[in-house]
């Protein structure tokens, strides 16, 4: 007769849950995280563009004429806070030059802007300094000089005057446009010839 082999139920339930805990136990995974930031700076680009050439034809009379004509001047930028535009000579010379001779240019100031005087040339920016409203309304050729029109010289390579600043108002400006207007005066002193001069745009992002 083969002996009996009695297992207590209490010692397979003590079994099973010691497996139980063993293998489960197998399976629990710690969790962890990491970040990172992304980043991407975006450079601010800038474009001005202008007309390019404005004619200002005066055939003189004693008493003096004034011809005057605008010039367009773009900008195009995405910087966040604006632009800024500046206007002066290409050079320290501030003169209309044709050989030896020179139309000088305004006495007035961006400050303080002035009517024209026969055989001068200046520029005017309505809104800006102390233009206000004195600047033309629509091109005009060998008018009588206007009392009203006031200009100021052009400012020398170095020293130029700022003609627009909009800042954050013109955020990420697209065809932003700024109208110059040019003037020149002339009487029967004034030598013929044909009398040039550059002026010089530069736009700058803030």
């Amino acid at each position: 007769m083969q002996p009996k082999i009695r297992i207590k139920s209490t010692s397979i339930l003590s079994l099973f849950l010691a497996l139980t805990l063993i293998l489960g136990g197998a399976t629990v995974v710690s969790a962890a995280t990491a970040n990172t930031t992304i980043t991407s700076v975006v450079s601010p680009v800038i474009a001005v563009t202008s007309t390019g050439s404005v004619a200002l034809p005066v055939t003189p009379s004693g008493a003096g004429v004034q011809t005057v004509a605008s010039d367009t001047v773009t900008v195009n930028t995405n910087d966040s806070v604006g632009y800024t535009l500046t206007l002066a000579s290409s050079s320290a010379t501030v003169t209309l030059t044709s050989g030896a001779n020179t139309i000088p240019a305004s006495t007035g100031t961006q400050t303080t802007p002035v009517v024209q005087t026969a055989n001068s040339w200046g520029y005017c920016v309505s809104g800006v300094g102390g233009f206000a409203a004195t600047c033309p309304a629509s091109a005009t050729s060998n008018q009588a000089i206007s009392a009203t029109y006031k200009f100021a010289g052009i400012p020398a390579s170095g020293a130029a005057n700022t003609i627009a600043n909009p800042g954050t108002a013109q955020t990420y400006a697209t065809n932003a446009t700024t109208t110059v207007w040019y003037g020149v005066a002339a009487n029967t002193t004034l030598a013929s010839g044909s009398y040039t001069g550059t002026v010089v745009y530069t736009a700058t992002a803030n």
